[in-house]
């Protein structure tokens, strides 16, 4: 018995088992007759006193099992030490940390698996009483797993990073070829990342944004490299570019919104205050601040003040001060919806809504005998959300938007970056492309750059009016080449 209860058998011994409601306790005594010296590694014999550890151990069925270990201080008689007195060591019953060694093994494992917290939570369910702070502090304390040596990329891809979002940046430096990150940089300076490059085999090719820090980086640090844009920062450069001509037609943007909604469908509802959600209360009250802000700006501007001046006044950086200068009228901001399950049903729900079925739960049932599996306060915290109101409207008319399409989400919209869009964004960007001379240009030009950064294809095979190559068989050909 003592053999399978204990922790190590050739350390300690079992004397005593106390079972009491809500632990476990084995009082364990060390075995050994000589122990030796951590400094001098001098065996020792002659004991000093004794003291108790309680060491926490695995749990027993979800009961919280204790170790209550009687361990020994010795007297070291080596002459040369300069230790009198040391504590017995335990190597492969306990650690220094308050736990025996196979305790420790299986937090280890836990916090691999699921994590700090998620770690934690299962935990407490099989009878660890452990923190998620506790789970990643033994995963630190784990010993680095011995890794091949790193190989020098030759194609280094640079970039910022949050260590939080808006407020800190770094540097991560990414090996393209093998798609692993090489290293971490705590700030985003020309400097760091110079210092970086003169220590380590200068790469062949550098693809990096457009930040000059970088620019001036891998100029100073690789002075051989070939500097490189990659796709995805030219199509976010590309968004850009079209979001800032999007904020100089914002009058033709409001002509076209209003043309393309449907004359049969009437505004939304405003819903009264005590109708609305906590999260839409405060979005109310979010923009209720941002158009006074917005207002003082315009005061300001029409008092001659500069919009650096501005922006010191009321707190604000010069280019949002800017932005809304340029806007023309209140920039109203575009919250995409997401997606839910319920979006699946939407045709079914739209036609028995229409029939007068505003029966919430019996929408539901109908929908589970269909196949539906979400659950009921799903469906009406969707009739909520996409309504905006708590009470009974007559129509579904989520599809359409409550508010103008901000410049960000047009950006997107006009260079086909909306998967699917519905029926009245397609009629709103022709709308849009008819009032605008200028925005159906910038369409076309940026359809057409979108189409050679994603899809290889020169300005000549779009003039001829071909079709576009199918992107397997794009990649065929890349690959044989």
């Amino acid at each position: 018995m003592s053999r399978s209860l204990s922790p190590c058998p050739a350390e300690v011994r079992v004397e005593r088992l106390i079972a009491e409601a809500e632990r476990i306790i084995l009082v364990v005594r060390a075995v050994r007759t000589e122990v030796r010296c951590p400094d001098c590694a001098q065996h020792s014999q002659r004991i000093h006193s004794y003291y108790q550890r309680r060491v926490a151990d695995l749990p027993w069925n979800g009961i919280p099992v204790e170790v209550w270990l009687q361990a020994r201080r010795f007297f070291c008689d080596a002459g040369n030490c300069a230790r009198r007195i040391f504590t017995e060591r335990f190597s492969e019953t306990a650690t220094f940390y308050g736990g025996t060694v196979r305790m420790e093994q299986a937090l280890r494992w836990l916090g691999l698996a699921l994590g700090g917290e998620a770690g934690a939570r299962t935990g407490r369910r099989l009878g660890f009483i452990v923190s998620g702070d506790t789970l990643l502090r033994h995963l630190r304390r784990t010993e680095r797993i011995t890794r091949p040596t790193p190989i020098a990329p030759r194609v280094l891809g640079l970039d910022d990073w949050a260590w939080r979002k808006g407020q800190r940046y770094g540097t991560i430096l990414c090996d393209l070829e093998r798609h692993c990150v090489v290293d971490l940089l705590p700030d985003r300076q020309s400097q760091t990342v110079r210092q970086w490059l003169h220590n380590h085999a200068p790469p062949e090719i550098i693809s990096r944004d457009r930040a000059g820090a970088y620019a001036d980086a891998a100029r100073r640090g690789a002075p051989h490299a070939i500097q490189v844009a990659d796709r995805f920062h030219l199509l976010r450069n590309l968004r850009e570019a079209v979001e800032r001509v999007l904020t100089r037609h914002t009058a033709v943007i409001e002509d076209a919104w209003q043309q393309s909604r449907p004359a049969s469908v009437p505004p939304p509802p405003i819903a009264p205050a005590s109708a609305l959600t906590r999260s839409q209360q405060l979005s109310h009250e979010r923009r209720q601040r941002r158009c006074e802000r917005y207002q003082q700006v315009l005061a300001l501007h029409q008092r001659g003040i500069s919009k650096r001046a501005i922006g010191r006044q009321l707190g604000l950086e010069r280019k949002t001060v800017r932005y809304w200068l340029r806007a023309g009228q209140f920039p109203e901001r575009h919250v995409p919806q997401r997606r839910s399950a319920v979006d699946h049903w939407l045709a079914y729900l739209e036609k028995r809504w229409a029939e007068g079925c505003q029966n919430r739960s019996q929408l539901w049932r109908e929908l589970q005998a269909q196949g539906a599996n979400f659950a009921a306060v799903t469906l009406r915290r969707w009739f909520r959300v996409r309504l905006g109101v708590r009470g009974r409207p007559s129509l579904i008319s989520h599809s359409l938007p409550h508010k103008r399409p901000s410049p960000r989400y047009l950006s997107a919209l006009l260079l086909g970056l909306v998967a699917e869009p519905n029926p009245w964004q397609q009629t709103f960007v022709e709308t849009l492309c008819t009032l605008s001379s200028d925005l159906a240009q910038c369409v076309r030009l940026g359809t057409q750059f979108r189409a050679m950064m994603q899809e290889h294809l020169g300005l000549d095979r779009m003039a001829e009016g071909s079709q576009r190559i199918p992107t397997a068989s794009l990649r065929r050909r890349t690959t044989t080449r």
